[in-house]
């Protein structure tokens, strides 16, 4: 098939092994476990660029007018 010399079948057997090991519960708290490791991630990942976002300076077009008479004033007072 498409899988490298993987058959469907080998698959199955696969599967009903991992089973017969771990067990349904086992297996279903696992990927619970899983689902929620990823929400948390993303969820974290979202809150950390929210912050970067919120920490990152914002200066209106009034206040830049400010800095750059403030800045020639001084220039001026040196020469």
């Amino acid at each position: 098939m498409g899988f490298s010399g993987i058959s469907p079948w080998s698959l199955l057997l696969i599967l009903v092994i991992v089973l017969v090991i771990f067990g349904t519960k086992r297996l279903r708290n696992a990927g619970g476990d899983l689902g929620s490791a990823i929400k948390n991630f993303k969820k974290a990942m979202s809150d950390a660029g929210n912050e970067a976002e919120n920490e990152a300076p914002r200066v209106s077009r009034q206040d830049s007018n400010v800095i750059d008479s403030e800045a020639k004033s001084k220039s001026e007072d040196k020469v």
